[in-house]
């Protein structure tokens, strides 16, 4: 037998991966340069197509497949329950949001919506605003990197590995939980855990100030970011823009309060929009703002729901996290959409049930980050090629929800 090997042929890379743009159909000072995967600006899985005419950039091209995580076909093959480790690995670095928003659209389905304890309640909402402070820790961490800050990032990271830790020693994984369950929880909190996280609270605050004095009033990451990759309201709202990318130009829509799911109705905080204060309304700073002030919002939710579960919903020895955990997971036939507020922007969830099956006979994800990597043409043409590295790390894209 021959030993299999192979054999280089240039056109294989243009049969798998085709360009939009060929060198035939190039005017003469224009050039395609081939951005990524392998770059870290570029998030690691996306190829952008980018025809440049010198510094300016003239067109991108987002080239998506590079993490494909075939979620809605492994959905239809699977139970209801089962489903969760697969939520957790779409936007991986907030699984908790995402199993809050795909175990209410079930809870939906079953007639479980509003019915659970409060302490549940109260626990989700905890632990996916530590998730949700976790997650702009690595979007504003990361983001100074792209454009040549390196410090914030150490102090941002470091923190962040608290909070991990806090829900490792709840969940017992590091970044892909599997906590939140259908009609409960995994566990309940382990004991002594709402004391160090009541300590974690001081320490997020002095970190978020030191970045904000550091970052955001520092002249050269404001040259950098304000009154570039400036995203209109209007723009914004047809590309399906959400999260702090739309709060960012300047409409203040939050799940949290439009749909009033969970406890959040019950808690008091604000939701933080771009005003233009270094720039334009919409611009690089003012995404990257938005996010910042989210953290501060998030922490004041994290010390209200501390103080409901030291208090009215205080754990008591009859309290079982999986009391109303259904064994068999069968609803009726239904078409049910649910969405809920990501630390990236609105996630949904379509299920179809036939009912007569265990199995969703179709899952369908509304992602965030897809509607936001749709945009980034629109924003980055007519701007430097340096300028698109930092609108890039202004949407804050997880490409593990991208190609679902």
């Amino acid at each position: 037998m021959k030993p299999l090997q192979y054999q280089y042929q240039a056109e294989n890379f243009a049969l798998s991966d085709p360009n939009r743009y060929s060198l035939e159909n190039l005017k003469s000072e224009e050039m395609i340069i081939s951005l990524g995967p392998q770059h870290p600006s570029t998030h690691g899985v996306l190829r952008l197509e980018l025809i440049s005419d010198g510094e300016l950039v003239v067109d991108v091209v987002p080239h998506l497949g590079y993490l494909h995580r075939c979620f809605e076909k492994h959905a239809e093959a699977l139970p209801y329950n089962q489903i969760i480790p697969y939520v957790d690995r779409l936007d991986y670095m907030a699984s908790m949001n995402s199993e809050h928003a795909y175990v209410m659209a079930v809870e939906k389905m079953l007639d479980l919506e509003g019915k659970l304890p409060p302490r549940i309640e109260y626990i989700r909402v905890l632990v996916a605003e530590l998730n949700r402070i976790a997650s702009h820790f690595v979007a504003v961490g990361t983001y100074g990197l792209d454009i040549g800050a390196y410090t914030p990032f150490l102090w941002l990271m470091r923190d962040r590995e608290h909070i991990q830790r806090l829900l490792e020693w709840l969940s017992g994984a590091r970044m892909l939980y599997n906590y939140v369950w259908i009609g409960g929880l995994f566990y309940d909190l382990p004991v002594g855990f709402e004391e160090r996280v009541k300590e974690l609270i001081p320490v997020l605050r002095g970190t978020i100030q030191e970045v904000k004095n550091l970052v955001e009033e520092n002249s050269i990451f404001i040259k950098r970011t304000a009154n570039i990759g400036i995203l209109p309201l209007s723009t914004a709202i047809n590309y399906g823009c959400t999260g702090p990318v739309l709060r960012g130009s300047g409409l203040p829509f939050d799940l949290r309060r439009v749909d009033a799911y969970s406890v959040y109705p019950e808690l008091d905080f604000d939701i933080p929009i771009g005003q233009g204060a270094m720039g334009q309304v919409g611009d690089c700073w003012d995404r990257n703002h938005v996010r910042i002030r989210e953290c501060e919002e998030s922490i004041r939710i994290v010390e209200q729901c501390l103080e409901k579960l030291v208090g009215d919903c205080k754990r008591t020895k009859d309290f079982q996290p999986q009391s109303m955990v259904p064994k068999k997971i069968r609803p009726a036939a239904m078409d049910v959409y649910v969405r809920a507020e990501n630390p990236k922007g609105e996630l949904g969830f379509f299920i179809r049930a036939d009912g007569k099956s265990d199995i969703p006979s179709r899952m369908k994800v509304r992602a965030c980050s897809f509607h936001h990597l749709s945009v980034l043409p629109t924003l980055a043409k007519g701007t430097y090629l340096a300028d698109l590295v930092a609108i890039i790390g202004s949407l804050d894209l997880v490409m593990g929800e991208v190609d679902r």
